[in-house]
Formats: structure tokens, sequence, C-alpha cells
């Protein structure tokens, strides 16, 4: 069974020209799928390549080409499995399973706080 590499790309990159450079790069047009939201053109999409485990690399380095703002690998999955929504929601999984980093936190240190002056 293979793999799937689906990347994140922003709505300025053109998928014409990615579908081109997969193809140059050795990926037949029945091994990929771009998704698109018809609604609003200029809107990010996803793009999902059925790759063996020598491809890895080369998918990524064709995302990477066309301005890819996130990638996945999914794991013995084939390209009938990858429908948009399954793979949206194994990707909406693994983002809330990822630790983001947390911005600064400083600690202030101990003050004098409430005297005994204060009444309650």
């Amino acid at each position: 069974m293979s793999n799937i590499l689906a990347g994140l790309f922003e709505p300025h990159s053109d998928y014409k020209k990615l579908e081109a450079d997969l193809e140059d790069s050795g990926f037949g047009n029945s091994e990929y799928i771009v998704y698109l939201n018809e609604d609003n053109h200029h809107s990010p999409y996803m793009v999902s390549v059925a790759v063996k485990e020598h491809q890895i690399d080369n998918a990524k380095n064709v995302f990477n080409q066309n301005t890819v703002m996130k990638t996945y690998l999914f794991e013995n999955m084939s390209l009938e499995q990858a429908n948009y929504t399954t793979l949206k929601n194994f990707i909406s999984a693994r983002n809330k399973a990822e630790i983001h980093n947390s911005p600064d936190v400083r600690i202030k240190g101990s003050t004098m706080g409430m005297d005994s002056e204060v009444k309650f």
C-alpha cells in the first residue's frame, strides 16, 4: 500500500505549475489530487500525492518549490481513501494533538503584597 503526502498551499501559488512540476518529477496524472475551493479562487488549497518510500523526498521538494505552508505524511493510505473530508479530519486531529510553542511566560517575583493595614 502506498503513502499519501498532503500539502496545504498558499492562495497565491499556481496549482497548474504545481501539477506540471509533479508530472515533470515522475508522478503521473492519476497519482495526485488537487483540492480547490470553487467559491473562492484566492483561498489556500490542498494537494495529495500517492508516494512510495523512495518518492517522499522528491514530492516534498516539489511542494517546497511551490510555497507549501505545511506537509503531512499519511502512511498505509491509498489515493482512493484520500478524499478531502478524510484528509481534513486527519489533519485537524494531528494539529490538535501537536504541542504548540507557548508564549514566553514571565513569573513575577514576590513583593510585599498585602500587609496588616488592609482590613476586610
